[in-house]
């Protein structure tokens, strides 16, 4: 590039290589770094298999989970982060964080309010299905599932139908929760809270046999 934009002189890479050749010399190249490599190697070993398999629909809630984290958009450049747990029996969503960072805290504390709705005994042996977000892979979630006898499961990579539910309803949030008039993040909070409750409490669903997730949950239960 240097002798062709700077001299006007217009050479080939096999010409070069034949004159580096010829005078003996050597090419520095900048090596791979081994943290990166590290890295990847790191990760590829804390991912699970798909062991939910798009199997959306278990017969009975607390069986099986759905989680995953989505951005909100408010005020003037602001965004917000949304995580949320669905029981992908009932399609309740069981926990929800909402939060100005999207970190590592933020999947542990929708893990937190888990607990606090559920008893751990509902917990125990359920499926936990995710994607492979930087999140969900990390040691400290993993142990974290690990110690309340939950089942780990991730979608393939890059493969957002295998966690489809989830994906569904963080669509029907954006499209039905009107936001965009929030200036501040306790007013987008404010929201989140009314629409979560809307959805479970009051919002009918046609595969739900025309019953809310919460309805439809003491339905299966009582069944």
């Amino acid at each position: 590039m240097i002798l062709d934009k700077d001299y006007g002189i217009n050479m080939n890479h096999k010409k070069i290589r034949r004159i580096k050749n010829q005078y003996e010399l050597i090419t520095k190249i900048r090596m791979k770094s081994k943290y990166r490599a590290v890295f990847k190697r790191v990760q590829d070993s804390c991912t699970c298999t798909n062991i939910l398999d798009r199997k959306f629909s278990p017969k009975l809630p607390y069986t099986a989970f759905s989680t995953d984290v989505t951005y909100l958009n408010y005020g003037k450049s602001k965004i917000a982060y949304l995580s949320t747990i669905l029981d992908l029996g009932s399609k309740e969503i069981v926990a929800y964080n909402l939060s100005e960072k999207n970190n590592l805290d933020l999947a542990l504390n929708t893990i937190a309010v888990m607990e606090k709705t559920l008893p751990l005994s509902r917990m125990k042996k359920a499926i936990f299905h995710s994607d492979q977000g930087f999140q969900y892979t990390h040691p400290i979630f993993i142990k974290r599932l690990k110690d309340l006898n939950m089942i780990q499961s991730m979608s393939r990579k890059g493969n957002c139908l295998d966690n489809a539910p989830i994906e569904s309803f963080f669509g029907h949030l954006k499209d039905e929760m009107e936001y965009s008039d929030c200036d501040i993040f306790m007013q987008l909070r404010q929201k989140v809270d009314q629409y979560i409750n809307y959805y479970n409490n009051n919002r009918y669903q046609w595969n739900l046999k025309k019953m809310t997730p919460r309805e439809y949950k003491l339905h299966l239960l009582s069944a």
